[in-house]
């Protein structure tokens, strides 16, 4: 019997191009095919697919939200992020979410529909060389409060509005930020948010 396979990817030409990819191995069909990340959870439940491939930067809610909400509405469904992010501090996302498999969209064809099959057997597929940065990657020294200040700071808000946002008193944010520049040994506030992005910390 096939293996039952949900597809989220916003990007149709993308999206075509791989259920047309998939369709062509005798094992596999794809049932459902999607362009936001809301829809995944109703579709899923719908279709009963044995795995969800989700691309992560999707319309709605983004697909590891989606997918963690997939793992706890429907377990039996196995997850396989597709991405073009190849970056240490989502892939370490995506294993905190507990999804089977996580895969950069650049890898070659075959590797897709192997990696499907593995997912649905029981195993769980990384990409090699994002699991080594990943692994080399350095945990953020932040903690999740000052890390939830800084990703506000760096939407552009100002500790005022943080205060509010957080209910927290502004001199409190003010000594949050202070901590946070000292932490990332950084410049100023902007050098902070420089250096936080370009680690992942901000996710």
């Amino acid at each position: 019997m096939a293996i039952r396979i949900l597809l989220a990817e916003d990007m149709n030409m993308v999206r075509g191009a791989l259920v047309a990819l998939l369709n062509l191995e005798r094992d596999l069909k794809v049932v459902c095919e999607l362009e936001r990340g809301d829809h995944i959870l109703p579709a899923a439940l719908e279709h009963r697919p044995d795995i969800a491939i989700i691309d992560i930067d999707l319309p709605g809610i983004d697909g590891l939200t989606a997918a963690a909400r997939l793992r706890e509405s429907l377990p039996e469904c196995r997850t396989l992020i597709l991405t073009s992010l190849g970056r240490p501090g989502t892939l370490r996302r995506a294993l905190s979410a507990q999804v089977s498999g996580y895969l950069l969209k650049d890898a070659p064809p075959q590797e897709l529909a192997t990696a499907v099959r593995r997912v649905v057997a029981g195993h769980r597929v990384i990409d090699a060389q994002l699991a080594l940065s990943a692994w080399d990657g350095a945990e953020s020294p932040l903690t999740e409060r000052e890390t939830e200040v800084l990703r506000r700071a760096a939407e552009g808000s100002e500790a005022n509005e943080i205060a509010r946002e957080l209910h927290l008193s502004p001199g409190t944010v003010r000594n949050y930020l202070t901590t946070i520049v000292a932490k990332l040994n950084a410049r100023n506030r902007v050098d902070a948010i420089r250096i936080a992005q370009e680690a992942d910390w901000l996710l």
